[in-house]
């Protein structure tokens, strides 16, 4: 599993995103590779990303993607970016 960050330098607000995804991934049990990039390089990063955490002012440049765009409102919530990993790669519960 792969999941990338994307902000509009790739340093900043991505890389807020990939160390609380890390943190997301670890509390949930989950193993996939984080990485944080900038929006002009996303098509290179996420050609098999399952996941992409940004902001919505990024989300119109992602463009087409078979990855979830996950738009995180408060990048420094790690309960919002928990559930948002959970809810997309986590295991869904048996009936």
């Amino acid at each position: 599993m792969k999941i990338v960050t994307i902000c509009g330098a790739g340093i900043g607000s991505s890389a807020i995103l990939k160390v609380n995804a890390e943190k997301a991934l670890a509390t949930l049990g989950l193993a996939a590779e984080v990485v944080a990039a900038d929006v002009a390089s996303v098509r290179e990063v996420s050609d098999d990303a399952n996941v992409i955490l940004t902001s919505q002012e990024f989300v119109e440049a992602i463009g087409t993607t078979y990855a979830e765009v996950i738009v995180i409102r408060n990048h420094f919530d790690q309960s919002e970016i928990t559930a948002a990993v959970e809810r997309s790669l986590g295991e869904s519960p048996a009936p």
